[in-house]
């Protein structure tokens, strides 16, 4: 039994004579490990192969066996209305979740830094919030595809917005510390130069959580705002009350992203959702469609 095989070099590099090693006198190989799996490294791609060369069998653990059923197959041919939150700091990150999904949608409701960057891509002033211009262009293709689509694609139409100030101290990483000051609601669809956009506001809570409880399926992924900040909280935790809501009322619903969990958590309501994924960026790559090479490797899922 290993610490932690990430201490050795020869596990990221998935080096054949470190798996033969770690799979030295085993017939069986169990991964349980879903959150690992899109990586090919020796302990989850490596070892399994070498096992299954020798006409061992590989499995998937009973937790790696939920993540593929409602990862995958709940949400092949969910029942409809299926209605996807997606939020977070960057459309880099989702874009082709964003893209696989506008297939399968009927809504898709848009929170976090990320919508700064859907704004930008519609012409709108996003002051100084966090935004990526070189993905202004695969932001608009999203927003044309989803028309394309029918698919209803909405976006914040006002936001809790405040003023960034530079504290002049930085912080263990050496970055400067920021401190966020006078929070307010921003009602226009273009925030002030000198303003940072930190939360949805009080008409897309509304909007949204009106929204959800039409939904038979509900996937999750990613906060409305800064939520680890009170003052920026409420959209994350007014999702996450109404994903709970929604699924005690018969809904299946699937909640991904470490924020989206540490969310929930907060509010206590983990156990009012259908399923929490363990995985980060397994599960999103899954969502697109990537081939998982700690999945693939598997015999008998």
């Amino acid at each position: 039994m290993l610490e932690n095989v990430r201490y050795y070099r020869e596990e990221e590099a998935n080096e054949p004579a470190f798996a033969e090693k770690l799979a030295d006198g085993a017939s069986v190989y169990v991964n349980d490990a879903f959150g690992a799996a899109h990586r090919a490294h020796a302990s989850t791609e490596g070892v399994a192969r070498v096992i299954a060369q020798r006409g061992g069998r590989c499995g998937a653990g009973l937790l790696m066996e939920r993540e593929l059923k409602f990862l995958g197959d709940e949400l092949e041919n969910p029942a409809r209305p299926f209605v996807v939150i997606l939020g977070g700091a960057k459309v880099s990150e989702k874009i082709n979740v964003i893209d696989r999904l506008l297939e399968k949608a009927d809504t898709i409701l848009i929170g976090g830094a990320m919508t700064y960057t859907f704004r930008l891509a519609l012409g709108r002033k996003v002051g100084k919030s966090l935004i990526e211009p070189d993905r202004v262009g695969v932001a608009r293709a999203a927003l044309d595809k989803a028309k394309g689509r029918k698919v209803q694609f909405l976006l914040a139409v006002d936001n809790i917005v405040a003023t960034p100030v530079d504290t002049g101290k930085l912080n263990q990483k050496g970055k400067p510390v920021v401190e966020w000051r006078n929070p307010r609601v921003n009602d226009s669809l273009d925030i002030p130069d000198t303003e940072e956009g930190m939360d949805i506001g009080p008409k897309t809570i509304r909007t949204f959580t009106e929204i959800i409880p039409r939904a038979k399926t509900i996937l999750w992924n990613g906060p409305m705002g800064v939520f680890e900040d009170k003052r920026f909280a409420e959209g994350t935790f007014a999702v996450a009350r109404a994903v709970a809501d929604t699924t005690q009322k018969g809904a299946r619903s699937i909640v991904g992203g470490g924020d989206s969990v540490k969310a929930l958590n907060l509010t206590g309501l983990s156990d009012k959702v259908t399923f929490v994924s363990t995985g980060g960026g397994a599960s999103l790559e899954f969502l697109e469609g990537k081939v998982l090479p700690g999945v693939a490797v598997l015999s008998d899922k």
